[in-house]
Parts: structure tokens; sequence; C-alpha cells
């Protein structure tokens, strides 16, 4: 068996445990992929994480940068207590439509706050509407270190900030690389360790969507 393999198998193992059939979630993925998005979404295993940060942290606010098909931010907007809401953005307007049939049969029309357009010019609007509790970043990785600006930006003291996609399949380590996306990570690596109001760290995670991994940060008080 290879690793690959064996990786799927351990994820639906855990899965199958500790993450009960929800058919809203089910149909989310089912209609992200009937309209042809891409299958880049959070696994089960990684959304039922981002849930339990969410919950653990007690967040109110959320704010998410990167929509895809609304997967993400119905596991986020649940955690959420009476009264929260959660922001997502999103670049394009068929990824935003889907998310919004996704989000509305799950319940959360009114919780979730869908907005369409590139996030680095949306994102300025938001300091009206700031601080946000969590903020989860899972977009186009050349523009981490902006978006870690404006997560910064956007935060408050006990923020917790998640960047999804940072390992790169390994090829962050390489310095040399050329890739846009492996360059963009690692200049937002440099600039959130170069940034004393941060503490972080990153986890390498293997399972069915490959070998990749998540920096979590917390803005220090």
């Amino acid at each position: 068996m290879s690793e690959s393999h064996l990786w799927t198998e351990v994820d639906d193992y855990f899965s199958g445990l500790l993450i009960p059939a929800d058919p809203a979630l089910e149909a989310a993925l089912a209609a992200s992929d009937s309209a042809g998005l891409p299958a880049i979404n959070v696994t089960p295993g990684q959304g039922k994480l981002l849930h339990l940060l969410a919950r653990i942290h007690g967040a109110r606010t959320i704010l998410e940068i990167g929509t895809l098909g609304g997967y993400s931010a119905i596991w986020l907007a649940r955690a959420l207590p009476p009264g929260g809401r959660l922001i997502t953005l999103e670049a394009e307007q068929l990824h935003a439509e889907v998310a919004r049939v996704n989000v509305a049969r799950a319940g959360l029309a009114d919780v979730v706050d869908i907005r369409v357009g590139r996030a680095l010019d949306t994102l300025p609007a938001l300091t009206a509407e700031g601080p946000f509790d969590l903020i989860f970043v899972d977009a186009d990785k050349p523009s981490n270190p902006d978006y870690l600006a404006w997560a910064v930006e956007l935060s408050r003291p006990g923020s917790v900030l998640v960047f999804d996609n940072v390992v790169r399949a390994g090829n962050v380590v390489h310095a040399d690389s050329a890739d846009p996306s492996v360059r963009g990570t690692r200049r937002f690596t440099e600039l959130l360790a170069a940034d004393p109001r941060l503490t972080a760290t990153a986890i390498q995670t293997v399972g069915s969507k490959g070998y990749d991994g998540f920096t979590l940060a917390l803005v220090d008080p």
C-alpha cells in the first residue's frame, strides 16, 4: 500500500468514528463538485479542527479569506454562539453563488456574510467591522504576505490566525523555488517570524489531500 493510500485510510478511519454523517456538509461538497469547483476544500477532519478551534477560543466574530463552496464556512459558522457572525471573502462569482446555496441549505444564511471580489480590494472595507476573534486564510498563496498584514490589522490581542496549505508538499524548504505559491508562503513565514506581536507554529499534515500543513498564530496580548 502506498503512503498516500494509507493516509487516506487513516483519514477515513478517524472521520468514520469522530465525524458523524452530515447531510448539509455532504451536499455542499456534492454541489461544489457538480458546479465544477476545484476539489481544494479542507477535509472533514480539518473542517472539524477549525470548528473546535473556534469553539475552544470562544470566537464570536470570524473572518475567512477564500470561501470556495462554503464547506469550511459551514464548519466555522456552526461554532459561533447566538449572535455570532462570519464574513467570508471570495474572488470568484460562481464560487460565491454555490457557497450561498450551500450555506443557506445548512441554515446559516443569517450568520454567514459572503462578499464577492478580490480580497485585497475588499479587505480595506472591513476595518470598520473588526476586530475578528479568529481569521482563517485559505486563498491564493502568493498573496499570503498581504493577507498576514491585513489579518493583524483586523485582529485584536488574543485573536487566532490560521493559514492553510503552508507546507506545499514539502517544497516550502526550497529557497530557490520559482513557484509563486512557495515564494509567497516563505515570505509570509518570514514576516510572521519577525513580527513581535505574533506567536506562531506550523503543523505538517498528511491525509486524503496529500502532504501539506497549516500555520497557527496568536496575536499576543
